[in-house]
């Protein structure tokens, strides 16, 4: 084997190795090839990783995740050991390791549920308990095949055997990086996650086999969406193939989880990439090393300063007026946390006072900014109730923004206040919304509120009292 063939074997994914192995101790399988297969040899070299780690931030605590990357220890233990070091000797009893299926063709999840992993170093011992809450929480269960010959969890438990030596661990591989998949695992994180007892750890590397120049600016926007805590748009590039990191989806779920549970905060620790090992720039891997901390409760309340809001209107306005006059998307960029923020927002479309279009997102598919330039257009032309704008009438168009809160399930109707909520009425494959200003502007009462928001799902008015389900939003609305 070539150089170049042996250092893409140990960057990558390496060749099938072993055969399906039955749930209980899993026996190392990369063990001589990612890593030393020698006990002594492995200690000393995890130990130099984490004792050379230099200028780690000193204030950063209520560490809830790491993001580690998992190609060959000579190529990118050092990286990892800057997010190890970080948590070592910490009071952590579990650690959660998902990773992602490169060998096998899974689609949804893949939980280690009984047994353990055993490395050179010895057994980690699986938290039955906890992974099989995850399971129940996510619906997704234990699938031999992902397991068997996986490196992206196996490369991990080493370095856990050192940096936490008392913590059992849950190993979990993503397949497919769906919507469905990564929020349905994200479901089963936010029931064991958000305290000092559970760790996070999601297993990735960032671009593959680009060359330097290239990788690394492609690892800067994706090291930038991490830091922004911008996991719907993450997942969306991952699950449409875009060669920024192999392991998004784990990544998704863990913000996505940890943002049920409390304010999450990313902290960049280490980037690095193969070719400062291998000396070939123009076939790299990238790795990064990061840390999510947590602020306990519930999330700070969102909100639009009058510049932000004046610039998503124009930004809302120039979008119809390029994609109408130009046919193509409006170019924008900015580094406005608020702008950059995930969220369901309308863009509503009036002329001379009527209706003229309105489309948006009930949850968030991108950032804000995206959202904005994306809704504008679809409300312009894919209206369905209205033929799309032309461009003699850009002049005539007013704008409305509605900013969203997540949606609120809700059991009781009266909870429902009229000027201060919009409405989501769902009942099997029927939806209806309602923005807070529709019954405002058209001087409903609750109940025909309710009524209105069941006949735009296509269900009978009285709907919402037999059974029909209800969820409440709050919108920041502008124009």
């Amino acid at each position: 084997m070539n150089r170049k063939i042996f250092i893409s074997f140990l960057i990558a994914t390496g060749f099938a190795a072993g055969a399906v192995r039955a749930q209980g101790v899993r026996a190392p399988v990369w063990a001589g090839s990612f890593y030393d297969d020698d006990k002594a040899r492995l200690s000393a070299q995890i130990d130099a990783y984490l004792e050379n780690v230099k200028d780690l931030p000193a204030t950063i605590a209520g560490v809830q995740a790491l993001i580690c990357p998992h190609a060959g220890y000579v190529f990118s233990g050092q990286t990892a050991a800057y997010a190890y070091r970080l948590v070592r000797g910490k009071p952590y009893e579990t650690v959660i390791i998902i990773g992602v299926s490169h060998r096998y063709p899974l689609d949804g999840c893949s939980i280690y549920l009984k047994g353990g992993f055993a490395t050179p170093l010895g057994v980690a011992q699986v938290d039955e308990e906890v992974a099989a809450r995850i399971a129940k929480a996510s619906g997704f269960s234990y699938v031999p095949q992902a397991h068997a010959e996986e490196h992206s969890v196996e490369v991990q438990v080493p370095f856990i055997q050192r940096a936490l030596p008392k913590a059992k661990i849950v190993p979990i591989v993503m397949g497919y990086p769906t919507r469905r998949n990564v929020y349905a695992l994200a479901e089963g994180l936010a029931k064991v996650s958000g305290n000092d007892k559970v760790l996070i750890v999601a297993s990735t590397d960032l671009s593959h086999y680009l060359s330097k120049k290239d990788a690394n600016k492609v690892d800067a926007e994706t090291i930038a969406l991490v830091r922004n805590l911008n996991a719907n748009t993450l997942l969306n590039r991952c699950a449409n193939g875009e060669n920024i990191m192999c392991g998004g989806g784990g990544v998704a779920a863990t913000l996505i989880a940890l943002k049920k549970t409390g304010e999450p905060k990313v902290e960049v620790l280490r980037y690095s990439d193969s070719s400062e090992i291998s000396g070939d720039e123009d076939r790299v891997v990238g790795y990064l090393a990061a840390a999510v901390t947590l602020k306990p409760g519930p999330p700070r309340e969102f909100s639009l300063s009058s510049a932000e809001k004046k610039q998503l209107l124009e930004l809302a306005r120039q979008a119809v007026r390029t994609f109408v006059t130009e046919k193509r998307v409006v170019d924008f960029r900015t580094e406005d946390p608020n702008l950059l923020a995930e969220r369901g927002a309308f863009v509503t479309l009036r002329k001379k006072g009527e209706l003229r279009g309105c489309i948006g997102f009930i949850e968030p598919v991108a950032s804000l900014y995206e959202t904005v330039i994306q809704t504008a257009i679809y409300a312009a032309t894919e209206d369905n109730r209205f033929t799309p704008v032309m461009e003699e009438e850009l002049k005539d168009l007013e704008y409305e923004v509605s900013v969203l809160t997540p949606l609120q399930k809700i059991d009781n109707p009266r909870v429902v206040q009229v000027g201060r909520h919009g409405l989501v009425i769902s009942m099997g494959n029927n939806r209806g919304l309602l923005l807070p200003q529709v019954p405002v502007e058209n001087k409903w009462d609750r109940e025909t509120f309710l009524n209105q928001a069941c006949v735009k799902a296509g269900l009978p008015p009285d709907a919402w009292k037999k059974g029909a389900e209800i969820s409440v939003f709050e919108a920041i609305v502008f124009h």
